[in-house]
């Protein structure tokens, strides 16, 4: 079995048993956490899309890490003006282990 859910402005695949990481959430390590809006769920013959969201279900997990991703460096310039400008950035994450899919 397999859901679709939207967290974080994305669209993320998830299974039970498996570990995602997310767009930052607030929770504690080892908290649990659920997400309600699911857009598809799947498994075997059967398939649910929502419109936009599948009703009563339900994707819960546990927290398992907060952390950042590595630096990127976003750098530009200008060829023979003098221009240049480094950024750098870096993106928190939530690692979330799948517990079950309800729907």
């Amino acid at each position: 079995m397999y859901a679709v859910v939207k967290t974080g402005g994305k669209q993320i695949r998830v299974e039970p048993g498996a570990r995602v990481r997310v767009e930052q959430l607030a929770g504690e390590i080892g908290s649990s956490i659920e997400f309600d809006q699911v857009l598809l769920v799947g498994g075997g013959e059967s398939v649910k899309i929502g419109t936009p969201v599948v009703e009563g279900a339900r994707v819960s997990g546990t927290i398992t890490a907060q952390g950042r991703h590595p630096k990127i460096r976003v750098f530009k310039m200008k060829r023979r003006k003098g221009y240049r400008r480094l950024q750098g950035h870096r993106q928190s994450y939530t690692e979330v282990q799948v517990n079950s899919i309800d729907d």
